[in-house]
């Protein structure tokens, strides 16, 4: 009954916000709304989005400190009853105080801080804590290839998960438990002013102390605590760099280097901590000698008082009741404190990275890419990364709908540049590239990629099933139709052979991160299936075989022609006899076109590309002149 009872309030909040039902059309990228760069209003953002929920913890956080000084003016109420009364006659002479008094403790004060738990873990941790993380996520989806290859992913991970937990304590801490000690002082001022006004001072005088130290000491915790958030998410990326990239240790670090490295991420955050802590003892070290100062004030006029028979037995305990009530939540609450502006600088540091608006947009009126046979023109394009010059300059290429055409090279004369900007993971900086004479730049990313298969010499797999990895293109496929292509890539044997440490065998086998439990070859079988099953008009193979040995190679070679019959084609490889036989070859020299045609006609020419061949021992070429 009570399990039903809370998963009721379980459902108030919408723990995603913003999912598409399944089918529905990919949206646009940039279609999702900007979340707000600025601090406060990104957690206003959220906060609004749970406004009744929250309200309701305000009012919960306003009982909670009103019975508390409620229950304290009622204890120096009974102190004066005991005094009053005799044994026999306390019940008769005080019966209503009494009764008041177990309602309050029974009931009252039991309702409301099992409201405050209910709307704290039912309500609002689960679902808003894991809204704000997922929404943040979505927004982060839509950043471009360029923003995840300058930054750690392990420390925008971090962002993710530290700006869910940061925010939604942030505003449960302001709402509840600061709302709660602010209720609480009022009222104790109040109480100990109508005792005596001097008493109302002091604590007045408390109060402005109490603020200075919340204004003028906190923003120092403010922000190291900043600092340590950046440092420790610099000490996590560092941490999953090396864990990430374990084998190049093993093989090319003897003598630990990246120890090292990582040490200086370590010393960093240890320097970021101890400038926080050291904050944090000023603060606390202070609100003690503020703390001191009041109690002795307070204790030196209610106990003058009594001894002019101005203040009751009553009134001094009251008094004495709150004070040290006051001296425990003031330190309690500094903690809070503490922890609210700890909060605050991590949402600082993460709304930089979650909220970022991403480069690469979609217009708002961008429609689907229409394919109508796979037409790929280059137009005047100029791309250099930002620098100016040296990539890839006012180049112009025209590939026929259904050609085979081979991009050809040394290392660095921006072939793959080329493949990217098609894929549209850069745009570029001049020129336009054009898919059946629509240009790549007004349509929608989704759908461009969605019609462009690709095997690229750089093959990362999910740390999922075979199956999902081979069947990502099209999760909608059958089993058949996901072994036909693990067949033909030459795939099927090796996978029958998978074994994952969970037991799990086959395709249903996990391949660990990245694909690590794979050899390079394997992994690249499992891409090349993968683009099989997907069965794109427009095929790029990037380094498309550079991972298998030859026997592997010859074996697959054939399914591979019988996949690019009817598509456009477009290869690199440095192994130039996996590409002589296309229809057209385009060598490229510092991002310019110097000579294409078929390979029999460019080595009677006996130009770069006769060089190239001439010299290619191993299948590899020479890298780039500088």
């Amino acid at each position: 009954m009570i399990g039903g009872l809370l998963r009721r309030f379980e459902r108030i909040i919408d723990p995603y916000g913003d999912v598409e039902p399944d089918g529905a059309e990919p949206r646009r990228v940039g279609a999702l709304p900007p979340l707000p760069q600025e601090t406060n209003r990104f957690i206003w953002h959220f906060a609004s989005e749970a406004r009744w929920p929250f309200l309701a913890l305000l009012v919960t956080g306003g009982l909670t400190g009103g019975v508390d000084a409620f229950l304290y003016a009622a204890v120096g109420r009974v102190v004066d009853a005991l005094g009053s009364s005799s044994p026999a006659t306390l019940l008769a002479d005080h019966f209503w105080l009494l009764v008041t008094l177990a309602v309050t403790t029974l009931l009252l004060r039991t309702l409301v801080l099992f409201a405050a738990s209910l709307l704290e873990q039912q309500v609002i941790v689960p679902s808003l804590y894991n809204r704000i993380r997922w929404q943040s996520y979505r927004r982060l989806m839509d950043q471009s290839y360029t923003f995840f290859q300058n930054d750690f992913a392990g420390r925008i991970a971090q962002k993710v998960q530290q700006v869910g937990e940061a925010t939604g304590d942030f505003i449960v801490t302001t709402l509840q438990t600061f709302w709660s000690f602010i209720t609480f002082t009022l009222l104790a001022v109040a109480i100990l002013g109508a005792m005596d006004p001097w008493m109302g001072l002091v604590l007045f005088l408390w109060a402005i102390g109490y603020g200075w130290i919340v204004r003028d000491l906190l923003p120092r915790i403010r922000r190291a605590g900043r600092e340590s958030a950046e440092a420790r998410s610099v000490m996590s990326g560092r941490i999953v760099d090396s864990f990430t990239n374990i084998l190049a240790v093993e093989l090319f670090d003897p003598g630990r280097r990246q120890d090292t490295f990582v040490l200086d991420g370590f010393r960093r955050f240890v320097e970021a901590i101890r400038a926080l802590t050291r904050a944090i003892t000023a603060v606390r070290t202070a609100v003690a000698v503020l703390n001191g100062l009041m109690m002795t004030a307070i204790g030196a006029l209610v106990l003058h008082s009594w001894m002019q028979n101005t203040a009751s037995t009553g009134d001094v305990a009251t008094a004495l009741g709150l004070i040290l009530r006051l001296n425990q939540m003031s330190g309690w609450m500094m903690f809070n404190i503490n922890g609210l502006v700890r909060n605050y600088g991590t949402v600082q540091d993460a709304v930089g990275i979650v909220s970022k608006p991403p480069a690469l947009l979609d217009r708002a009126d961008a429609p689907a890419l229409q394919p109508a046979g796979g037409a790929v023109e280059y137009r005047d394009v100029t791309f250099h990364y930002g620098k100016g010059k040296g990539v890839i300059g006012n180049f112009s290429l025209e590939i026929r709908p259904g050609e085979k055409v081979g991009l050809v090279g040394r290392s660095g004369a921006g072939k793959t540049t080329l493949v990217n900007l098609l894929l549209r993971l850069y745009d570029v900086e001049r020129g336009s590239i054009l898919i059946d004479g629509q240009d790549i730049s007004g349509v929608t990313q989704t759908s461009l990629r969605r019609e462009i298969g690709v095997v690229t010499q750089d093959t990362s797999l999910f740390h999922r099933s075979i199956r999902d990895n081979i069947a990502y293109g099209r999760p909608d496929a059958s089993e058949e139709e996901i072994l036909s292509a693990a067949r033909r890539a030459d795939a099927l044997g090796f996978i029958r052979t998978v074994r994952d440490p969970n037991g799990r065998e086959g395709l249903d086998a996990f391949v660990g991160e990245r694909g690590v439990k794979l050899s390079g070859g394997q992994r690249q079988r499992i891409a090349i299936a993968r683009v099989f099953l997907k069965n794109a008009p427009i095929l790029v193979l990037d380094e498309a075989t550079s991972a298998l040995d030859s026997e592997v190679e010859v074996a697959i070679q054939d399914n591979l022609g019988e996949m690019m019959q009817g598509k456009t084609v477009i290869a690199i490889a440095h192994r130039l006899s996996t590409i002589a036989r296309l229809d057209r070859l385009v060598v490229i020299d510092a991002g310019r076109i110097v000579e294409e045609g078929t390979h029999a006609d460019l080595v009677r020419r006996g130009g770069l590309y006769a060089s190239l061949w001439a010299r290619q021992s191993g299948g590899f070429l020479p890298a780039a002149a500088e």
